[in-house]
């Protein structure tokens, strides 16, 4: 079975990881398998104050996911998310569908990955705060979520847009990805 690796680190964002590991085992034809990884093996505390244990450290992290997403949080301008970098690289390099939300895409803009993609994030002043390798601020589109090819980028409102694309970028079928948002957001289901 494929595999969503999500990287959680201290402080992670509760209601960004929910939606988008729920509508990938619902809509992606129970194919892929959703994991949990962090910088160690240990319990980790979310901004709700949930406790998590990650399924991987980075070191045991599988090299072949078909996704990475980067789950936004209150550390990713730490010491810690500078540790994710060559796991990110590795699936940039491979082709895997690569997502970032909330403050995960000033980490992901600071690594060079948004420099030759349209992106969204918490703002323009947001990802460059970040330093690092990014350059693209005429590629910043202002919406919730934004995929160009297999990079996803969304802001700390947007996670059952974000959901959504993902499962768009893994193959889910448009119309019950559609269908699903608009259940999630409207609380009905579109024909």
């Amino acid at each position: 079975m494929e595999q969503a690796l999500y990287v959680l680190l201290d402080k992670w964002a509760d209601w960004e990881f929910a939606y988008a590991a729920a509508a990938v085992s619902e809509l992606c034809g129970g194919t892929i398998e959703n994991k949990t990884v962090s910088a160690v093996r240990a319990p980790l505390r979310s901004m709700g104050g949930l406790t998590c244990l990650p399924d991987h450290d980075l070191e045991s992290a599988p090299k072949n996911c078909v996704a990475l997403v980067l789950v936004g949080g209150m550390s990713w301008r730490g010491e810690t998310a500078k540790r994710v970098l060559p796991l990110v690289k590795s699936c940039a390099e491979r082709g895997a569908v690569i997502g970032a939300i909330c403050d995960a895409c000033g980490f992901l803009a600071s690594t060079g990955l948004l420099n030759n993609v349209k992106h969204t994030g918490n703002g323009v002043s947001e990802l460059t705060a970040f330093g690092g390798a990014y350059n693209n601020e005429t590629g910043f589109v202002p919406k919730q979520a934004v995929r160009d090819g297999n990079v996803i980028t969304a802001n700390g409102t947007a996670p059952l847009e974000f959901a959504r694309e993902l499962c768009l970028a893994l193959g889910a079928d448009k119309k019950k990805a559609e269908s699903w948002y608009t259940f999630c957001k409207r609380s009905y289901f579109s024909e």
